[in-house]
């Protein structure tokens, strides 16, 4: 599958560099020359990954992946072309400053707002709800790790539950995309537990199934 990466930070990086060594074509856009961080990524991805415009990636990509900060995603979006009928997965979370909150939800979200400043595409919402250390590496000794996405196109979805089975997830269909008004939200649980209360970043969900 060819994969391309719209911001190649800790999550960008992280599952670009994972999904390359699964042998997807992957391609990690950059506005400039890559950075030292990403000729790192570039070099521990290996030969099926390469760097790019914004535009390279979209327009030679069957899936991409947002993960800009939320800040940048409306421009990142803007410049990338035509999007029309791309998988387009939304791995942002509209957070405030300091961690303070949510720039929006209840009412909308991230994910709808990306799915209108990406016409065309079809948005499925994931790999939003862990830090990039468990993207990583999700396997815990009582499993794994879940990871919830949300979309409303039935084939894009089960494309991106592909993708997360095979980074060793537990890919869980969370409904619509307006279910990510409580994705969203539910990241910043995992945010506030690793970084403020005291929990470590070493944690995870998951989804606990009682046997009738």
């Amino acid at each position: 599958m060819k994969i391309g990466i719209v911001g190649s930070g800790n999550v960008g990086g992280t599952l670009g560099r994972r999904w390359a060594k699964n042998g997807h074509n992957v391609i990690f856009s950059t506005r400039e020359a890559p950075s030292v961080e990403l000729r790192e990524v570039l070099a521990q991805a290996g030969p099926t990954a390469r760097s790019g415009s914004v535009a390279e990636a979209v327009r030679e990509s069957e899936v991409l992946l947002l993960a800009t900060p939320w800040e940048a995603a409306q421009n990142a979006l803007a410049s990338a072309g035509n999007l029309n009928g791309k998988i387009l997965i939304d791995a942002v979370n509209p957070l405030l400053p300091g961690l303070a909150g949510l720039a929006v939800g209840t009412s909308t979200s991230g994910g709808e707002m990306v799915a209108r400043w990406a016409a065309g595409a079809k948005v499925v919402k994931a790999f939003n709800t862990v830090g990039s250390n468990i993207m990583a590496d999700p396997r815990f000794d009582g499993g794994r790790a879940a990871m919830f996405y949300c979309g409303d196109d039935a084939t894009a979805k089960s494309t991106v539950a592909g993708l997360i089975n095979e980074l060793g997830f537990e890919a869980l269909d969370a409904g619509p995309l307006t279910q990510a008004r409580v994705l969203e939200p539910f990241a910043l649980l995992w945010i506030s537990l690793a970084l403020q209360y005291g929990y470590g970043r070493e944690i995870a969900f998951q989804l606990l199934r009682r046997k009738n």
